[in-house]
């Protein structure tokens, strides 16, 4: 059965993962219309084939073409619109880059494989637990029975032979109930828990939101009572197991294992500074952090049982030490109770109001540690003990690496540090792990560059944009999808890069959200480039990218205009920073930017959105209504004045030459592009 067909069959909860993969980059209905052609390509060979990827995207348009001819034009003139929509999004994003759509439905085909087994899984699963609850209630109704028989039908000295057999035979069913239980708890804690930790890892790093912790619960909680009640059965036939016991019996030491075992512990949700809530596993030194914890055994009689408590870096070894480490103390409370959240019902232990406070060692620490402040990785270890009658049970997790630093212009540096590590490591004890990295391919990393945007915004970044952030990390002789080593992700070039892209981020956050989802922005854009789509467009064509010189964050407007010659010239504002958009909102500055000509003509240079979309059309919904814009009319000129800046002045060297008989509203700050 096709793939895309298999999936289709799945419950909602997989069809929502498989939706998180598509977006208007490459949207669904392609999937959809071509499945089978997609299906019957290798695409990991393609994207590895620049030549080959050319051909298959246009074969690929070509099949769309084929879909077009084939609807009926009065009965699907929506489809047959949208369809020509996607052709003309998939020649502006890949005509140019055909290797990254090839990147892309490979990527996607290898998601959607990873949901189709894990739907498996979870279905194979959710009927073995079926089989052993099912194998428990045929046992309590055939021991029931034959207490029942037995009573009735023998005598004193036939009945008690007769329980000795019929004791004998239960056993041997718990013995089989036990198999399957084990069975049951390996997938579980071998395949289940360690799938679910990697994708909280991915979760963690602005990958698809995780879930199934739930499901997880369930199944445990499940496979819980059905060994209690075993438990409780073992304990009514425990004359005849000591009696009967021999050397590796699954009765007398099975059970022990299993209930270790089945009763696990998870972050629910890994540590995080509430003022970075984007920025999980980073902590800074005298700033509260919050983790949260949950048992995935759901009892009520487990409540207000288990007391947690939290140390940092415990249990250390020469395996998984860095000499030269700092060392840090937990401040706040460092022990919390499991309660069961009203709302769900679920056993949770959250710390919200712990803090980091470095521990001061002898000696100089410069001198010693082979890692950056930015490249040590420690860890939170959680500690609690289940006692029941006859049972106690120790129960140990620890978070996932985290990164301590000591002033917040760190945080960028490393964050690129987690985004590595949960990249590439699934072993949360491998705190030496960049005393030698391994290389990353610019594929996944590119992947991960895109999260960062839309795990804070609604869209991703296009090839073209993430072929312009290769190039400014890697330099424009790059080989496409090369690996990438952690050095070079560390060194001085990519340290400003991190942090340019994080000021973006924060730009776009806090003042273009609206118009960067609603993808009016084209952000990373090479100038070259730029000019090359602006030079054949009508005059007041503009268009919006982020500038390459302001470290902490801008955006510029570069438009084109023409001369008396009819020669096109672009022109460029100097970049509006986050402390410009504090005052005035960037639609606001679309609509009233104005330049004044030699006679006093206020004039708006910026009239169409690139390609040719009249401005107020896409734009007009931001701008500010009359009462929010209300200022006096110097209010007015000093806003011009101080923020308007326009990069044309006469004479200036950056731009092309000017006529000097033009008078120009500008403030007297440096002009840059």
């Amino acid at each position: 059965m096709a793939l895309w067909h298999q999936l289709q069959q799945l419950d909602s909860r997989y069809l929502e993962q498989v939706d998180q993969l598509y977006d208007d980059t490459f949207p669904m209905e392609i999937r959809q219309y071509l499945s089978q052609w997609i299906e019957s390509h290798d695409w990991d060979a393609v994207a590895a084939n620049a030549s080959l990827s050319t051909v298959r995207f246009h074969e690929l348009l070509s099949k769309l073409d084929e879909h077009y001819g084939r609807l009926s034009v009065g009965n699907n003139f929506l489809l047959q619109h949208n369809i020509r929509k996607i052709k003309r999004n998939l020649q502006e994003q890949f005509q140019e880059f055909p290797v990254y759509m090839a990147m892309i439905i490979s990527n996607s085909l290898k998601e959607e494989r990873k949901i189709l087994e894990m739907a498996i899984k979870t279905q194979e699963t959710e009927q073995d637990i079926q089989v052993l609850e099912d194998l428990q209630d045929e046992y309590d109704f055939r021991r029931k029975t034959l207490q029942s028989r037995s009573k009735a039908a023998f005598p004193f000295g036939v009945e008690s032979c007769f329980k000795s057999f019929k004791k004998m035979a239960q056993l041997n069913e718990l013995v089989n109930l036990l198999k399957l239980a084990d069975h049951i708890q390996f997938v579980l804690i071998s395949v289940e828990i360690p799938e679910w930790k990697r994708r909280q890892q991915m979760a963690c790093i602005g990958g698809p939101p995780n879930a199934c912790l739930d499901q997880l619960q369930s199944w445990f909680t499940a496979l819980a009572e059905c060994l209690q009640q075993t438990r409780q059965q073992l304990n009514k036939l425990q004359e005849l197991v000591l009696k009967f016991s021999y050397d590796n019996d699954p009765i007398t030491l099975g059970m022990s294992t299993l209930h270790h075992r089945v009763v696990s512990i998870v972050v629910e949700r890994q540590p995080c500074m509430p003022t970075h809530p984007q920025r999980p596993l980073v902590l800074k030194t005298g700033v509260q952090f919050t983790v949260k914890l949950r048992l995935l055994v759901k009892l009520p009689e487990l409540n207000c049982q288990l007391k947690v408590t939290a140390s940092f870096d415990n249990d250390l070894n020469e395996k998984n030490t860095v000499k030269g480490s700092r060392r840090f103390n937990i401040l706040g409370t460092s022990t919390k109770v499991m309660n069961m959240e009203e709302s769900n019902g679920c056993l949770t232990a959250e710390f919200r109001h712990l803090q980091l406070k470095e521990a001061k060692s002898v000696g100089s620490r410069t001198n010693e540690a082979p890692l950056l402040i930015m490249e040590e990785l420690h860890f939170i270890s959680f500690d609690t003990q289940l006692n029941q009658p006859g049972l106690c049970i120790d129960l140990k997790t620890t978070s996932l690496p985290v990164v301590v630093i000591s002033h917040i212009s760190q945080l960028p540096s490393a964050w690129a540090s987690i985004l590595w590590y949960n990249m590439l490591c699934t072993d949360s004890q491998n705190l030496p792990f960049f005393l030698n990295p391994p290389p990353m391919k610019w594929g996944e990393l590119a992947k991960v560059l895109s999260w960062q945007f839309s795990s804070i915004t609604k869209r991703g970044l296009s090839a073209e944009q993430l072929s312009m952030l290769a190039d400014k990390l890697l330099g424009e002789s790059h080989i496409l999808d090369c690996n990438l080593h952690f050095f070079q992700s560390a060194s001085e070039k990519a340290t400003c890069f991190w942090l340019w892209i994080d000021g973006i981020l924060d730009l776009i956050k806090r003042y273009l959200l609206n118009i960067w989802n609603d993808g009016l922005i084209m952000g990373f854009i090479r100038k070259e480039k730029e000019r090359t789509l602006l030079q054949d467009k009508k005059p007041g064509t503009f268009l919006l990218r982020f500038s390459e010189t302001c470290r902490e964050g801008g955006i510029t407007i570069t438009w084109v205009e023409n001369l008396q010659n009819g020669e096109p010239q672009i022109h460029s504002v100097k970049p509006y920073t986050k402390a410009d958009l504090v005052s005035i909102s960037f639609p606001d500055v679309i609509q009233n930017y104005t330049l004044l000509a030699v006679n006093n003509t206020p004039e708006n240079p910026l009239l169409y959105l690139y390609p040719d979309i009249p401005k107020d059309v896409v734009f007009g919904r931001y701008y500010s209504t009359p009462d929010e814009g209300k200022c006096s009319i110097d209010d007015a000129l000093v806003q011009l004045a101080t923020l308007w800046v326009v990069c044309r002045a006469p004479n200036c060297i950056a731009c092309p030459e000017v006529s000097k008989n033009s008078i120009y509203l500008v403030n007297s700050a440096t002009f840059r592009c």
